[in-house]
């Protein structure tokens, strides 16, 4: 199995005395990578569903994580990304007051 991981990874498994097999990703490997990890991330929150709070923020806070990795790959930053939404939420609007659209 290869997926991308954290950067501190191999640290955290050399500090525990086992030996990581790892390498440096080429970039369209690397952008492959980022969104087959932003679909598990965001699958682990799902699978966290109605869990403990604690657990669920912990499994945005990765989504965030990926999300902020694929706005660099694409040439931005976390910033850029957050004026993006600000705007988007200036404009459209947010999700707080759950509107729901229905066709009946």
């Amino acid at each position: 199995m290869r997926k991308l991981v954290r950067d501190r990874m191999p640290e955290i498994i050399r500090a525990k005395g086992e030996v990581p097999i790892v390498y440096q990703a080429e970039p369209d490997e690397y952008r492959r990578r980022l969104r087959d990890k932003l679909v598990e991330e965001v699958g682990e929150f799902l699978d966290e569903g109605e869990g403990e709070r604690e657990a669920a923020l912990e499994e945005l806070a990765d989504v965030l994580e990926v999300v902020h990795a694929l706005a660099v790959e694409l040439g931005s930053s976390a910033e850029e990304l957050e004026r993006i939404r600000s705007a988007k939420v200036a404009e459209r609007g947010a999700f707080a007051e759950r509107v729901i659209w229905s066709d009946r």
